[in-house]
């Protein structure tokens, strides 16, 4: 199993957001750092980054991996989680 650490950013965002979309949001995290083969159609490498980016619902996760921990660095919605 991988560690998961986040951004400022991100736990910003997670705390801002409503509690159940949150734990949801933690849960796949949590999911995918145990087994990434489970969550392999909700994640995709971004063109031209080293980022990753988890599916999950609505939201957008967008992290770095190596072999030992997953970094999150930003949280957001579909819509504007690409910009900036």
């Amino acid at each position: 199993m991988k560690k998961i650490a986040y951004s400022k950013h991100a736990i910003r965002t997670l705390a801002k957001m409503p509690t159940n979309e949150s734990a949801r949001i933690r849960s796949k995290l949590r999911q995918y750092a145990d087994d990434p083969a489970s969550h392999a159609n909700n994640v995709k490498k971004l063109q031209g980054q080293s980022t990753y980016r988890l599916r999950v619902g609505d939201w957008r996760v967008l992290f770095d991996e190596n072999e030992v921990v997953i970094d999150v660095i930003r949280v957001g919605a579909r819509g504007g989680i690409y910009e900036g």
